[in-house]
């Protein structure tokens, strides 16, 4: 909405302040956050991104890492990676071609760009798309209430837990960033019980807290973890967790009403850095993301196991099988069941959603979403059947519904 003055008369100091938040929000989304240097399309200043959804410029990158094969951590959430584990940032750059040289305005270009293109699956239509960049910074994950139709999503903002209502519209946002109890150093992930709490696990101080819907914090957990990461609730309300260097899975109850914790235990080892971690809603069946290391300057992939009710493991396939029914590398980083019992994940090497199938069919491989995403981070289903995707790339969450 534009604020309408007399010819020759000053700009009222309200339009002031929202040209000079706008005009902020662009140097942010277009400058390092490390050398404030402006992105560019190519050589030292081109945006990569890191695993942990990040973004540096290739300058940096190559400062942090060093010379050789070291290692670099993250400046902001300090999680370890190597430079050969960094992607270009293609929103970033899709945008710095928009505005080309001559560098227009970022609301402009975002006007004009017109969002994703190409097809989407027959009976899978985008719905609607929330947050983007100012409102979600470097979100890690999103939950769904399945009674309510709230959106809780975990990011890097200064209230750490923003929820969105049924409609797209922000109900409120909680989760200070902060050293006090209640407070969310660095959100892993999320979830949402069926009885309207909302679970999160902090990477910061090691330990998973529970709030209210309003905000207010029920229960906090710190002792027994190494680094839990991943977590997805029952329909009981129990929570199931990962702890990515402990290789472990965990299964927390608790009566968050009262805020007292009954049992946390452990329900599987040996894993190898378990990190997203989804519950089959009608069945029991848990399914777990671990992050292999290798070596080589490729790296790393990854192995979806499912465990059934029991924890009897039942099925696994990990970026090897893919490749022998898909010709390209597939690294998954968000699992969920749809209402079916399919097993549904994000590749974040071809920017897609795709069913793996039932675990008895593995490895069937049907991509469900192939255009319009970035970095996909996130899964999960509503209770309507929408399926929602947490795009850390452009900081969103797109709803898909069935058309």
């Amino acid at each position: 909405r534009q604020h309408r003055s007399a010819p020759g008369s000053p700009q009222p100091a309200s339009a002031r302040r929202g040209m000079a938040a706008e005009n902020e929000a662009e140097l942010s989304l277009l400058e390092c956050r490390v050398c404030f240097e402006r992105y560019g399309p190519g050589g030292q200043r081109r945006p990569r991104n890191l695993p942990c959804g990040h973004v540096l410029c290739q300058a940096c990158v190559g400062a942090l890492s060093g010379s050789g094969s070291r290692g670099l951590e993250c400046p902001f959430c300090r999680r370890a990676c190597r430079a050969a584990e960094t992607s270009d940032c293609l929103p970033l750059l899709q945008l710095l071609e928009v505005l080309g040289p001559a560098g227009g305005g970022v609301p402009s270009a975002l006007g004009r760009s017109g969002g994703a293109e190409g097809p989407l699956p027959a009976g899978l239509g985008l719905r609607l798309a929330l947050g983007g960049w100012g409102s979600l910074v470097n979100p890690t994950g999103v939950a769904a209430c399945r009674r309510s139709g709230r959106l809780a999503v975990a990011h890097d903002g200064k209230k750490r837990i923003h929820v969105f209502g049924p409609s797209g519209g922000c109900l409120w946002r909680f989760g200070e960033r902060g050293d006090a109890g209640n407070d969310i150093k660095y959100p892993l992930d999320v979830t949402v019980t069926s009885d309207g709490h909302v679970v999160v696990t902090d990477g910061g101080d090691r330990s998973v807290k529970a709030f209210d819907f309003e905000g207010r914090g029920v229960l906090a957990v710190r002792e027994g973890f190494r680094l839990p990461w991943g977590l997805d609730a029952t329909p009981e309300s129990e929570v199931v967790l990962t702890d990515s260097e402990a290789g472990a899975l965990y299964r927390l109850t608790a009566d968050f009403k009262t805020g007292r914790l009954k049992k946390c235990q452990m329900i599987r080892s040996q894993l190898v850095s378990p990190r997203g971690v989804a519950v089959c809603q009608t069945s029991g069946a848990v399914a777990v993301i671990e992050h292999l290391k290798a070596q080589g300057p490729n790296s790393g992939s990854t192995r979806v196991k499912i465990f059934s009710a029991e924890m009897d493991l039942v099925g696994q396939v990990d970026s090897f099988g893919l490749n022998l029914v898909f010709p390209s590398r597939i690294y998954t980083t968000a699992v969920a069941f749809d209402k079916e019992g399919r097993v549904i994940v994000t590749d974040v090497c071809s920017q897609a959603v795709i069913c793996l199938g039932n675990p008895k069919e593995f490895p069937i491989f049907n991509p469900l979403i192939s255009h319009g995403l970035s970095y996909p981070v996130g899964l999960t289903y509503t209770a309507n059947d929408s399926l929602v995707v947490l795009d850390s790339g452009d900081h969103s969450v797109k709803i898909y519904s069935s058309t």
